[in-house]
């Protein structure tokens, strides 16, 4: 799809709903869609469109193995509830494999070693995944509020890193808008959730932003 094309889409969508979205891009993708999640707030709003388009799409999820707890519960509850597809990449090396020979995870004042990190425990399975699942349209939950970066963003989006479609049916919706979906379902959200690639919100892993295509292929 070229620049023009995805402007028209990006202006067609606006006006539909989440559920709308997802169905044009299941459409789109003719089998080849998947989602990906990490389990964080509002997760529970994308799987639960994904699977009433597709009930067997499947779920792409980098468990990098420093989820808290209740992250790993809060995953165990909605792979169950909705009888996910799930599609699990880990890092080639162990949380406490990587901990013992580098240390702790690095702060937000260790720019490079956060990049190296991500890279290394974060962004290559994702690429390994994205390269044995082969979508052809990646549906993910980015909002337009998460961080400036994604502000540059829209529904449709080429992906340069991974070499499919971003398509963010939310992108729009504020955390209001989220929790009312949320309560409307009466689905589960869990909020105590800390990515260590990030180690701030206000940050990128990589997998949305261009620096993390060079940081994979490094």
């Amino acid at each position: 799809m070229n620049p023009s094309e995805i402007g028209h889409w990006n202006s067609e969508l606006r006006a539909k709903s989440p559920l709308e979205i997802v169905r044009w891009a299941n459409g789109l993708a003719g089998g080849g869609a998947i989602v990906s999640t990490n389990f964080r707030p509002f997760e529970a709003a994308i799987l639960h469109l994904a699977v009433q388009v597709q009930p067997d799409i499947p779920v792409l999820w980098v468990d990098h193995g420093y989820n808290r707890p209740a992250t790993y519960k809060h995953a165990q509850e909605l792979v169950a509830r909705f009888n996910l597809n799930l599609k699990a990449f880990v890092p080639r090396m162990t949380a406490a494999h990587r901990d013992a020979i580098y240390g702790p995870i690095p702060t937000t004042e260790d720019e490079a070693g956060l990049k190296r990190f991500s890279a290394a425990m974060k962004l290559e399975p994702f690429q390994r995944g994205m390269k044995e699942l082969a979508p052809t349209v990646w549906i993910t939950a980015l909002r337009k509020v998460q961080n400036p970066n994604r502000a540059g963003l829209d529904i449709v989006s080429l992906d340069t890193n991974f070499g499919a479609l971003k398509v963010s049916p939310f992108f729009y919706f504020s955390d209001a808008e989220l929790e009312s979906y949320l309560a409307q379902h009466r689905l589960p959200n869990e909020w105590d959730y800390f990515d260590p690639a990030k180690a701030d919100e206000k940050r990128e892993c990589g997998l949305h932003a261009a620096w993390g295509g060079k940081a994979v292929n490094a």
